[in-house]
């Protein structure tokens, strides 16, 4: 039994020994190929460019500078109101008034407690020279007679300003009292522009496009529905902080003077960011994994014809694109579309010639 099944062993050996050569040596035909890297990915490429060409474009209010809420210093009943939004003012011109007759009561007694306690205050002086009473007598009456004054001189102050004249020149912006209403001494009865102070534009900007302008910048301003000709503009301030309601920061231009101005017109202003702030644009399709201010794009290399990813910091959304403030040079080969297609180190090749971003 063991010799009959010896032949049927070895032949099995040799079938396997001959099929690992055959699988091995490929009966004679060549190795198999390794396989072929993918095909290059065709793309469209922009060079970037300087952020010179790109714009910062906003919108605003216009309003006179200086805007000066007009009060009285006491509380009262407005007797009169002479002026309405609109009129025009000049400086020194009596504007509204209170009703004095409890003003005038407090003076009275104010006058009345002033003079009494200066009679108290000349007895005890005289009761001191002649050893009546001791000397913490006089400087009691002493200091009785200073608290009268000062209630007298504040009695007349009230009084004094129981009257609102225009401190400039210039425009009533609002009317926010009327004769009969009884006031709280400070809240607001009128607001006046004072024409000296000129005329601004008010912009609220995010932080990215606030970010690139100073004072000094320039900028063109044009206005709806042609209320106004378009004028050139500078900023003269920049907020230090962002208004906690909005998250925007202010900025204000100053307008030159035009007889078609006026408080609450709405503009738009129009502002070259600096080729000096380091910022450029690119295509906003040029990025993706984009999240808070960080973002990638895919940047091109001539000589592997290969793209790798860099990673960006990003400003200012703006028409001419996307404000990169980091992460990129001037020149660089970016992919402009189609970035989803694209994996690290993949093979491309550009469809067009690549335009400035």
């Amino acid at each position: 039994m063991s010799h009959a099944s010896k032949p049927r062993h070895g032949r099995s050996r040799r079938s396997a020994a001959c099929l690992i050569a055959l699988v091995l040596a490929g009966c004679g035909a060549e190795p198999p190929a390794k396989p072929e890297a993918s095909a290059p990915v065709p793309v469209s490429l922009v060079t970037v460019g300087g952020a010179g060409s790109a714009e910062t474009r906003a919108t605003g209010t216009v309003r006179l500078r200086r805007e000066t809420p007009l009060a009285f210093v006491s509380d009262g009943r407005v007797r009169s109101l002479s002026v309405r939004e609109g009129d025009v003012v000049a400086a020194g011109q009596a504007l509204a008034s209170l009703d004095t007759a409890a003003i005038d009561a407090s003076v009275a007694s104010a006058y009345a407690d002033a003079a009494r306690a200066a009679s108290e205050l000349e007895r005890q002086r005289q009761l001191l020279k002649q050893g009546w009473v001791p000397k913490a007598r006089v400087e009691a009456a002493e200091a009785g007679a200073s608290a009268a004054n000062a209630a007298l001189t504040a009695a007349r102050f009230n009084q004094r300003f129981a009257a609102i004249a225009a401190p400039a020149s210039g425009v009533i912006l609002a009317r926010l009292a009327e004769p009969g209403q009884t006031l709280a001494a400070g809240t607001p009865v009128l607001v006046l522009g004072e024409f000296a102070s000129g005329f601004v534009l008010r912009v609220p900007m995010t932080a990215g496009d606030a970010a690139g302008l100073q004072r000094g910048t320039s900028g063109i301003v044009t206005f709806r529905d042609l209320a106004a000709p378009p004028m050139a503009a500078r900023i003269i301030e920049l907020a230090g902080r962002a208004d906690p309601r909005t998250g925007t920061f202010q900025v204000e231009f100053a307008l030159p003077a035009n007889p078609a101005l006026r408080s609450g017109l709405i503009a738009d202003v129009r502002v070259a960011r600096s080729a000096g702030s380091g910022s450029i644009a690119i295509p906003a399709t040029a990025l993706f994994a984009a999240r808070a201010d960080e973002g990638f794009v895919w940047r091109y290399d001539p000589a592997s014809r290969k793209v790798a990813a860099r990673m960006v910091r990003l400003g200012a959304v703006t028409q001419d694109g996307v404000v990169v403030s980091s992460g990129l040079q001037r020149g660089d080969l970016i992919v402009a579309g189609g970035v989803d297609r694209l994996i690290e180190g993949q093979l491309v090749v550009p469809v067009k010639p690549a335009p400035a971003a």
